[in-house]
């Protein structure tokens, strides 16, 4: 599990294709801080550490990842926020946020406003995809509070920190980004739909 809180952007070193899957290769500043099997949150999509030397790990996107992220198209020398799971004990200072893409969005504009960003992002439209105002939504790995928002749409604000350390600051319009709708918008929209077709009732 996750906050949201993004420790650090790492550059992807090499990229290899084994089949239908993709074994990236990452540099981080964690040298001998990371270890074979854990688990790491890549631009909001968890994957597995499947070697580590020096300043660099390993992890392997399979097909279905590819399919549902924006990880197919990064390329060597792009940039990806990088956070390890949370600790037991430790300051819960975004949301909760599991490293499970949803699926991905698509940027629909970058506005600066006085020393702040505005970003804006289209996405599909699914009983799965909520936001509301003032909620919290996960972008490329980042815990982000809601603007405003529609059934395809939703807008939030980037202060000058989060834009300087992530990879925020290198989008473009009609680019593709990850998205972690909440979790607890998720499991309600679960129990109205069943509460329609009867489930679980008498």
């Amino acid at each position: 599990m996750f906050t949201g809180i993004i420790e650090s952007m790492g550059r992807i070193e090499a990229i290899e294709l084994q089949g239908g899957n993709t074994e990236l290769t990452v540099y981080s500043p964690w040298e001998g801080q990371l270890k074979v099997d854990q688990s790491i949150a890549h631009d909001g999509v968890c994957l597995t550490v499947t070697a580590v030397e020096g300043s660099y790990h390993k992890v392997t996107a399979i097909e279905e990842t590819l399919q549902k992220t924006n990880l197919g198209q990064l390329a060597v020398g792009s940039a990806v926020n990088l956070e390890r799971c949370v600790l037991t004990g430790s300051r819960f200072d975004g949301h909760i946020v599991q490293g499970h893409v949803d699926g991905t969005g698509v940027v629909d504009y970058i506005n600066v406003q006085d020393g702040s960003w505005s970003i804006g992002i289209k996405h599909a439209i699914s009983p799965d995809f909520i936001t509301v105002r003032k909620g919290s939504i996960c972008l490329n790995g980042i815990s982000l509070t809601v603007v405003n928002r529609d059934d395809d749409f939703f807008s939030v604000a980037i202060i000058p920190y989060t834009w300087h350390h992530t990879n925020l600051q290198f989008l473009n319009k009609g680019q593709k980004v990850n998205l972690e709708f909440d979790i607890l918008g998720k499991y309600l929209s679960t129990i109205m739909e069943r509460q329609k077709l009867g489930i679980g009732e008498g």
